[in-house]
């Protein structure tokens, strides 16, 4: 009995203590407003009620204050972790778990992670929430993918393809009848001929597009009231996307959405789509019954004039200077100055598609990015991380740095390191993550 005792003493100390490292919690977040959120969600859900996939996509749900940690869940945990509070069952996400808009195995139960935006944003909150309740879906259905990889899509060449696909998709969007038809033609054929040049990257492209394209779409239609807020919703994500200086980590979260948008007007039954490389571009082309040429770049060349291409060409020009302009900063801060390096192993990203800026033989530059590996989880909100193209080494600036213990912080970004795993001094004031 005693010591039972002093171990529930040295639990309720430790919950005190966590409590009191944690930041403070979002201002305009409440265990009512969870509750309100969850109603909405799930109204939304049972509004589609299964027309789309098959079936109801609500489930259990986890909202994270990304500042406290603090959860909110609309069920119970089978672990007895999270507490009850006014129907809600609440806790603290421990720190060594990375919070992203995805799947959360946690205490016994598989959630759709949900995090909470600084400010109330109801939109984006319940779009957040079926993005990641479809997530669920598609693990549930063996539909999750395994890695791909669409670096490929920072070629010049295929950033020009790329960009003359979006712009006679977004014609097919705002027209009807042949004139729609003619459109997706010449957007499959500008699809075609990216593809034709680098045909080893299909079912990557294909795998990005289902995972997250088709989470777009769903989110995006069981979000939105009529068709013209449908579409714009997701012509305003193209335009974000359209701006990136990289598509590689990006693309594939609005072009999968345009595609299926357009199926959607058909008629098309997603409930078929059984693999995690389903073709949507192949699915389109068939739906609106047309014919594309044997060989689509002899056609694409001269199809391009029709699509302003002397303004992409423009656009790609100013984007090469802008990352000649950045590269000396980039090479001073990642290449010359000391870094934390670490090398990944099998790492779960997160971030938004806007953070992302090509480097070309430098790599990624994650403006902000969240990563968790088998080392610990890293947090990067100022200053960014530095991919390589080898998409295993891992840059962040030792400016600043700060080691206690497992917990390592630096200018912009804090790190918590796994058991087993430590920060080791290198030359000229660098770091290395490695096991012990």
């Amino acid at each position: 009995m005693q010591n039972r005792m002093k171990r529930l003493i040295i639990i309720a100390a430790l919950i005190v203590l966590s409590s009191c490292n944690r930041e403070e919690g979002l201002e305009w977040f409440s265990v009512q407003k969870a509750g309100e959120y969850f109603k909405s969600v799930e109204d939304i859900c049972n509004k589609d009620n299964g027309k789309l996939w098959g079936e109801n996509l609500y489930g259990p749900v986890m909202f994270v204050d990304d500042h406290s940690r603090e959860i909110y869940t609309n069920v119970a945990d089978t672990g007895g972790i999270l507490k009850a509070r006014e129907g809600i069952f609440t806790g603290v996400l421990p720190k060594e778990r990375l919070i992203t808009n995805n799947v959360i195995e946690f205490g016994g139960v598989r959630y759709a992670m949900v995090p909470l935006p600084e400010t109330e944003d109801p939109y984006r909150i319940k779009a957040r929430t079926v993005h990641s309740l479809f997530h669920c879906y598609q693990e549930r259905h063996d539909l999750k993918p395994s890695t791909f990889n669409t670096r490929h899509l920072n070629d010049k060449n295929a950033r020009f393809y790329l960009k003359l696909e979006w712009k006679a998709l977004t014609n097919a969007l705002g027209a009807t009848g042949e004139a729609r038809k003619q459109a997706i033609r010449d957007a499959l054929i500008f699809r075609g001929a990216r593809r034709e040049l680098f045909p080893e990257a299909i079912t990557d492209e294909n795998k990005f597009e289902n995972y997250e394209g088709l989470a777009t779409f769903t989110y995006i239609k069981l979000c939105t009231e009529d068709v013209d807020e449908m579409r714009g919703r997701i012509l305003e994500y193209l335009d974000r996307i359209y701006k990136n200086t990289s598509y590689a980590s990006g693309y594939g979260f609005v072009h999968g959405a345009l595609y299926a948008t357009l199926l959607n007007d058909t008629g098309f039954d997603f409930k078929q789509i059984q693999q995690s490389d389903f073709d949507l571009g192949k699915a389109a082309c068939e739906a609106y019954g047309v014919t594309l040429p044997e060989v689509c770049r002899d056609v694409a060349g001269s199809l391009a004039m029709n699509y302003d291409i002397q303004a992409i060409r423009a656009e790609e020009s100013e984007r090469e200077a802008m990352i000649n302009e950045r590269t000396g900063k980039i090479v001073t801060t990642f290449i010359e100055k000391p870094v934390v390096t670490i090398t990944m192993e099998s790492p779960n990203f997160s971030y938004e598609p806007e953070d992302i800026n090509s480097l070309d033989s430098l790599g990624t530059l994650y403006e902000r990015l969240r990563v968790s590996d088998n080392w610990g989880r890293l947090t990067v909100d100022d200053g960014g991380a530095l991919l390589a193209n080898d998409l295993l080494t891992l840059r962040i600036s030792a400016r600043d740095i700060e080691i206690d213990r497992n917990h390592i912080s630096g200018a912009g970004w804090h790190m918590v390191l796994n058991d087993g795993w430590q920060a080791v001094t290198g030359e000229n004031g660098s770091y290395a993550v490695r096991k012990q």
